[in-house]
């Protein structure tokens, strides 16, 4: 298998081609052979115009040639604007991995402008051996930082220095780590965290109206404090205009709240429901009246609001382009689809479950109105 791999990446190398994006997934069969580094140094060009770069830093095998093939690139390829390091793990032994750890240093140091920084932990690692510290290099530059799976390490501290940090993504991170967020950015995610509130209340409020896009994405088990959060959104974000939260009660505060969004264009909702059915009935009537008049985007993928969604679309009078609601495989439904299609010509896509048996007179009636889609390939993230 080795051997193809060589043969091929010498035939790319020498063909004059040149790199834009590069994924490295080192494991045991793969070896470089000394001629590929031969043929890297006649042929600078082929890293030339990197862009992207994805490496995957678990591999046990072949470190050594790894970390020269990152040397070659760093020297080579300046123009990278997006670093990806997956499987992070803190456990590696210093002496052993030094030359693969000062390779990907010297690749963040030695970069033009580098943009987007992420980094996927592959054991919660808290010890990154000065790579994010690297980042002080790149502080005039970096607009989008992601930590995923990752503990808590002073070296994120070199984050609150970057000044135009615009997007920070954590996911599956302690609270410890959200702490340290000082930076006055315009789109934060925060998923699948343990939600210190008071933390979290702390942060939106430095971001301040600067804050455009949130998405908050709770796991079905925690529990916190909600009210806490819509309160401080309602006070310093009505200029928000993605929002995405997830288990939280359908409850007056939170259609209030959505109805002071008045620059909101796309809503992501995932609900808690423990209200009883007429009280239900009332508040889905009540949200759709108070939608924004901006909104493009909104998302509703909960099974039971299959029940209500005519309620919603008979209501419904903000100009949406895309609305995915999972569920509509009744004659209910299709017919309020339909009405709303006639009151709202912007409507283009409507999502669906991609496992919904929608039989051929359901596409046929509706599809003459709008196109249905599975969600998947309408979703819009932060």
């Amino acid at each position: 298998m080795y051997h193809l791999i060589n043969l091929l990446f010498k035939l790319f190398i020498e063909s004059g081609a040149t790199l834009y994006g590069l994924g490295l997934y080192f494991s045991e069969f793969l070896e470089l052979k000394p001629e590929i580094f031969y043929s890297l140094g006649q042929n600078e060009q082929f890293f030339s115009q990197l862009h992207h770069l994805s490496l995957d830093v678990i591999s046990d095998f072949n470190i050594e040639n790894l970390a020269a093939l990152l040397r070659v690139l760093a020297k080579n390829a300046t123009k990278i604007n997006t670093l990806e390091l997956e499987e992070f793990y803190s456990d590696y032994e210093p002496q052993f991995f030094h030359s693969l750890i000062q390779a990907i240093i010297y690749i963040i140091k030695s970069q033009d402008q580098l943009r987007l920084f992420s980094v996927a932990g592959g054991d919660f690692p808290a010890n990154f051996h000065g790579i994010i510290s690297a980042l002080e290099s790149q502080k005039n530059s970096l607009q989008e930082v992601i930590i995923d799976s990752c503990g808590y390490s002073t070296e994120f501290e070199i984050l609150k220095s970057c000044k135009n940090l615009e997007t920070i993504r954590i996911r599956y991170c302690n609270t410890k780590l959200l702490k340290l967020l000082d930076c006055k950015i315009s789109s934060l995610e925060i998923s699948d965290c343990p939600l210190d509130v008071q933390t979290i209340i702390i942060i939106l409020k430095k971001t301040g109206s600067l804050l455009q896009r949130l998405k908050l994405e709770v796991s079905d088990d925690e529990i916190w404090e909600e009210s806490l959060i819509l309160g401080a959104l309602k006070s310093f974000f009505s200029n928000i205009t993605f929002l995405n939260i997830t288990n939280i009660g359908f409850s007056t505060q939170l259609i209030e709240l959505i109805g002071n969004l008045q620059s909101l264009q796309f809503l992501t909702l995932r609900f808690i429901n423990d209200i009883p059915e007429e009280e239900l009935k009332i508040r889905v009537m009540q949200f759709a009246k108070i939608l924004p008049s901006a909104l493009q985007y909104l998302e509703l993928r909960d099974v039971w609001l299959s029940s209500y969604i005519n309620i919603l679309l008979n209501h419904c009078k903000a100009p949406l382009k895309k609305l995915l609601i999972d569920h509509l495989d009744n004659e209910k439904n299709s017919k309020a689809l339909i009405e709303f299609c006639m009151r709202n010509k912007a409507l283009s896509y409507v999502g669906v479950n991609r496992n919904l048996n929608l039989n051929d007179n359901f596409i046929k009636e509706v599809g003459a109105y709008v196109t249905l889609v599975s969600c998947e390939y309408i979703v819009v993230n932060c």
